[in-house]
């Protein structure tokens, strides 16, 4: 049998079919008209037919018999069968040239994530491009589904995190060295010299996603109403405002 990774499920295969292929392997669930499958206890010692993404909690079971060919959309993203596959499915080339910095932050992330590498799909990793101009910042944010490690190809940044403890962690890292920061908490980088700088971060998830702080709260649609902003940050509307008006 060859895995074959395409569409949704085949509507020439009965409900009793899928429940028989897959008993041994897993167990259905139907969210909408899509069906997915959940790996069970008793099924986690059967890794040839499954495939398990952590980041995304999904698991897909895809089989090719000798009339019905069983497939599953998985994670949300188009799928290819196995024969029209090329190389080019897991290329990218982007990450070669600094993005452009003239913008609010002076920064820029240049992603190489199964939105621009469908061969990603399922694997649960990815990487990106961060270039920085003097003085730029990638602001506060978080990644919700993966820890990030980046790699300083220029300059020198400070980088940190802050704990669950609201402890910040943080250091001065140069070119050629790495920092790590763990999946979900908020983090952050900036070019404090007069050179631009840049660095390559990977991520153990294919579409880590990424929370803005400054952009969540300021920038949101509909916008976040000022008396929440103002209570919360016990300023006035027109400093609210202000900000507001800087990030839209």
């Amino acid at each position: 049998m060859s895995r074959v990774y395409v569409g949704n499920l085949d509507p020439r295969v009965t409900e009793r079919e899928l429940e028989d292929e897959f008993r041994v392997y897993g167990v259905l669930r139907r969210d909408g008209n899509r069906e997915n499958v959940e790996e069970s206890e008793e099924t986690s010692g059967n890794p040839p037919k499954t495939f398990w993404d952590v980041s995304s909690q999904n698991v897909t079971n895809i089989w090719e018999g000798t009339e019905n060919i069983i497939s599953i959309s998985v994670n949300g993203f188009p799928c290819k069968k196995a024969a029209n596959v090329t190389a080019n499915d897991f290329f990218f080339g982007g990450l070669g040239s600094p993005g452009a910095t003239n913008n609010t932050f002076g920064s820029r992330v240049t992603g190489a994530f199964v939105t621009s590498i469908p061969g990603l799909n399922t694997l649960g990793v990815s990487m990106a491009r961060i270039d920085y101009a003097p003085g730029g910042i990638n602001p506060p944010h978080t990644h919700p589904r993966a820890t990030e490690i980046i790699f300083v190809l220029e300059g020198q940044l400070d980088v940190g995190f802050i704990t669950t403890a609201n402890v910040l962690i943080s250091k001065s890292i140069n070119k050629g060295e790495v920092f790590v920061f763990p999946r979900g908490l908020v983090h952050f980088q900036k070019n404090n010299g007069h050179v631009p700088a840049a660095v390559i971060a990977g991520f153990n998830s294919q579409l880590g996603g990424t929370v803005s702080i400054p952009l969540t709260l300021f920038a949101a649609t509909p916008p976040v109403p000022d008396n929440v902003l103002t209570k919360t940050f016990q300023v006035g509307t027109k400093e609210i405002q202000k900000i507001k008006s800087r990030l839209t």
